[in-house]
């Protein structure tokens, strides 16, 4: 099975989803069969961030989703609110039948890492259990610095490999937002990418700006994992 990259958040609604569709697009339009993978999509509809991968890299076999619920809430609650069964292991079995499929296979995590999945399972034991190495996407502003770090120390935990955070609509405004990617990676080690607001365009793009605002360092590092 091909080592997957997981796109992780320390929150919901912080960009993993344009993240994602970013780097899928970098590594399609240079030949390379990327795909990014939900594990499963609640809020939908209207919520369908498979659908936006796949207009963002303008080709429908970039984004798969296998499963779909109607509540907007973490998606072992949203399978209990609406009575459907949604199990761990038909969520891991999926994952891993499209990572198997895949050259470049991107896992597109869920809020954040400890969000209930399946059962008694979490997002962060689907990214250990599929071997993943995981980008963090993170807020720019104030209140950061805790949630990231707490989000690195979790992965650590578990072994999981991080190839980097990334910072999210930064725009350095603030006193904050301009300190806060040296003080990441003063406290956690790892390399800090800046994404600037990409708001009310395409989201091709969105994709572009993505990729255009990711070094070349770290789109090659994402490029040398084995894949």
């Amino acid at each position: 099975m091909s080592e997957p990259i997981a796109i992780v958040g320390t929150g919901t609604g912080i960009g993993k989803t344009v993240v994602t569709a970013g780097i899928t697009r970098w590594f399609r339009e240079r030949g390379v069969d990327a795909r990014s993978i939900k594990p499963a999509q609640t809020g939908s509809p209207p919520d369908n961030d498979a659908g936006f991968v796949a207009e963002a890299c303008e080709e429908p076999d970039a984004a798969t989703c296998p499963r779909y619920l109607e509540p907007a809430l973490a998606p072992r609650v949203a399978a209990e609110v609406a009575d459907e069964e949604l199990s761990y292991e038909e969520v891991r079995t999926a994952c891993e039948d499209a990572i198997a499929e895949t050259e470049r296979p991107i896992v597109e995590g869920i809020g954040g890492l400890r969000v209930p999945l399946a059962g008694e399972r979490e997002v962060i034991d689907l990214v250990a259990d599929l071997e993943a190495t995981a980008v963090v996407v993170t807020r720019s502003g104030l209140g950061t610095l805790n949630h990231t770090a707490l989000s690195i120390e979790a992965l650590e935990r578990r072994g999981i490999d991080v190839a980097g955070i990334v910072c999210n609509e930064y725009a350095g405004a603030t006193v904050a937002e301009r300190t806060n990617p040296d003080e990441l990676e003063r406290m956690t080690g790892y390399g800090v990418e800046t994404v600037p607001p990409l708001e009310g365009e395409s989201p091709a793009a969105l994709a572009k700006g993505v990729a255009d605002a990711l070094s070349a360092p770290f789109l090659e590092r994402l490029s040398a994992i084995d894949g």
